[in-house]
């Protein structure tokens, strides 16, 4: 079987092009992201390298995933075309397990070669990685890559593992073909849908939703976490790239029924070609269902996320104007307004009795916060703050009205403050208060005016003792506008990495494939010009059926961003914040695009240079 493995691989070399490459550029990327991990652990602990480590682990993450996505796809399809040649070998005495081992042993030379490959280019890429890092200000200028080696064995033996592991699944198929499917001269695909493949796809899709109410009903927050909403998409995706197969074929139909009833031909055959060969429609499909969906879930979670805090900020505060900067005093006086100091601090709270948790806290004046704010309260009173009082969110672990809560200021002084009031949890933003004698040495980072006579009155005062204190002074509205939400730059320099790791992979998916397919159909595009269809027709219907499945992956990522963003707003609901979901159209779009561009590409060329061979009639 390794010589036959061997002799496949030269002959149909072209099928795995697409595989040695991902599996080349998933190790290479594994190597960098391995060699800049352990450049980190050599570092100081600090926020950079923290936020260091959350990028390259993401993106390690999510090259994997969509590499096995890849892989499998890739290989599924190949054992799909080659099912005559399978049957064959099994009409010459070939045993299942023989055919099982005969892919396995094609995954391994792929996978062997393709991480080779990978280590060389991540070895050399990872200085560039090191070097970019720093000069984004990312990392300290003492950020180098070492000469660590376990990152090169980890990365190589997973690249070879994610071969294997995306082969796996078509070897066993591959083994169940019989004899008679070399007798087989049918295109349609009779069988898309295996048992195991519809466990698998059903079972990740139940365990999606489980998930997802599990969660609602225990630790709704935990559904705001970027580390949730960068996983958890993956289940979905992975659901619905398992049940593509079924869920093109109604989707194929709705987009066709206006077609096919304005053309007289080429609307029927471009249906019934996608929907006769439904294992290709779904291995085209399904790169850019993943690529859509990821662009949609990760910027749809993190617009939508922001969106929230600034409903919730916006919410909260009941002040007409905020004046930052410059010399604020602790206790303002300004005629004709209530005004609110907020002074930055931080608690140590020791939770379940012996663990020590850092917490932000705002020190205020309890009369002016009683006045001017409007906390989302739900057990106690604002109004009853004092110098042995706090107020706390439903996510510290001791939140009851009463409670005696153990802790240590910010100059390490330890204390007991009692519970006088419980907010609602809400993004996670709305930390706790105290009064100023329970925050040494914490300066006043902006104050919170309400008028509380007439407004033109009051904006007078406002403005002259922002001009006495050297401060800027913005309306709620721009002050909000100005500060929520914080963009965090490794949050967005982590998605710009996976999205982007996401589209070479796409790309290298939907080329490959595309390719497989257009060469295995010559002779159904031959017969198509001996039964009278133009070269310039044929073109086109091969266009349309390749558009018509990257409209049909986009259709179903689309969906799969629905869903997971439906997810955080059900989260958010629970935890109070009325805000609504942020769907990055124009990003999905754009990516949309770029997929249609490369299928209609890699169908179009490859399917003129064939039709650029004369067309005989063939021999009786």
């Amino acid at each position: 079987m390794l010589k036959i493995a061997l002799r496949s691989l030269r002959r149909r070399w072209v099928t795995q092009v697409g595989t040695f490459v991902a599996v080349s550029l998933g190790v290479a990327l594994m190597t960098v992201m391995g060699l800049g991990l352990a450049a980190s652990a050599s570092l100081p602990t600090g926020v950079e390298v923290a936020g260091v480590n959350s990028m390259l682990g993401t993106a390690g993450g999510v090259s994997s995933f969509v590499s096995v996505f890849v892989v499998a796809s890739t290989f599924s399809y190949a054992v799909a075309q080659r099912r005559r040649e399978l049957g064959l070998l099994r009409l010459a005495g070939s045993t299942p397990g023989q055919l099982r081992r005969l892919v396995m042993a094609e995954a391994a030379a792929v996978g062997l070669a393709g991480a080779a490959l990978g280590l060389v280019l991540g070895r050399a890429g990872a200085p560039l990685m090191a070097r970019w890092t720093v000069s984004k200000g990312l990392a300290p200028a003492s950020y180098v890559i070492g000469d660590q080696t376990w990152p090169l064995h980890a990365a190589f033996w997973t690249g070879l593992l994610v071969a294997l592991s995306g082969a796996y699944a078509a070897s066993r198929r591959a083994g169940r073909v019989g004899p008679l499917e070399a007798l087989r001269e049918a295109a349609t695909d009779e069988r898309p849908m295996t048992p195991g493949r519809w466990a698998a796809g059903a079972g990740l899709l139940l365990f999606a939703v489980a998930f997802v109410g599990w969660r609602l009903g225990s630790d709704p927050g935990s559904l705001l976490k970027r580390k949730t909403y960068t996983w958890q998409p993956m289940l979905l995706i992975s659901a619905c790239g398992l049940l593509a197969p079924v869920l093109v074929r109604p989707v194929i139909r709705l987009l066709m029924w206006l077609p096919v009833r304005l053309t007289s031909y080429a609307g029927r055959l471009v249906r019934a070609n996608a929907s006769a060969g439904i294992r290709r429609t779904a291995a085209v499909a399904s790169p850019v269902l993943v690529m859509v969906a990821l662009t949609g879930s990760l910027m749809g979670s993190a617009l939508t996320l922001g969106e929230a805090k600034t409903v919730e900020t916006r919410t909260r505060t009941g002040a007409d104007w905020v004046l930052t900067g410059g010399r604020l005093p602790q206790h303002p006086d300004i005629p004709g307004a209530a005004a609110l100091s907020v002074a930055d601090t931080e608690l140590t709270v020791l939770e379940e009795g012996y663990v020590k948790v850092p917490t932000e806290a705002s020190a205020v004046d309890p009369a002016a916060l009683a006045e001017v704010s409007r906390l989302p309260v739900v057990a106690g009173s604002v109004a009853d703050l004092d110098d042995g009082g706090i107020v706390v969110t439903e996510e510290w672990w001791q939140h009851t009205v009463g409670d005696s809560v153990p802790l240590w200021l910010a100059d390490g002084t330890a204390t007991h403050l009692r519970i006088v009031a419980v907010m609602r949890t809400g993004t996670g933003n709305n930390g706790a208060y105290v009064t100023p004698r329970n925050a040494p040495g914490a300066q006043v980072s902006r104050i919170e005016v309400k008028a509380s006579a007439g407004p033109a009155a009051a904006a007078a005062s406002v403005r002259e003792a922002a001009a006495r204190w050297d401060s800027a002074v913005r309306t709620k509205a721009d002050w909000v506008t100005a500060t929520h939400p914080r963009t965090n730059r490794f949050t967005v320099l982590g998605f710009v990495l996976v999205l982007g790791i996401a589209l070479v992979y796409t790309a290298i998916a939907l080329a490959n494939t595309l390719l497989m397919a257009t060469s295995d159909r010559a002779g159904e595009l031959r017969l198509l010009r001996l039964a009278g269809a133009t070269r310039s027709q044929v073109l086109a219907v091969t266009t349309a059926e390749s558009l018509l499945t990257a409209v049909v992956g986009a259709l179903l990522g689309t969906a799969v961003t629905a869903l997971n963003l439906a997810g955080m707003r059900a989260a958010l609901a629970v935890l109070g914040v009325d805000s609504p979901i942020v769907v990055p159209w124009l990003p999905m779009a754009a990516v949309a695009a770029v997929c249609t561009t490369l299928a209609t590409l890699c169908t179009l060329l490859p399917a003129a240079h064939t039709l650029r061979r004369p067309t005989t009639a063939p021999t009786p």
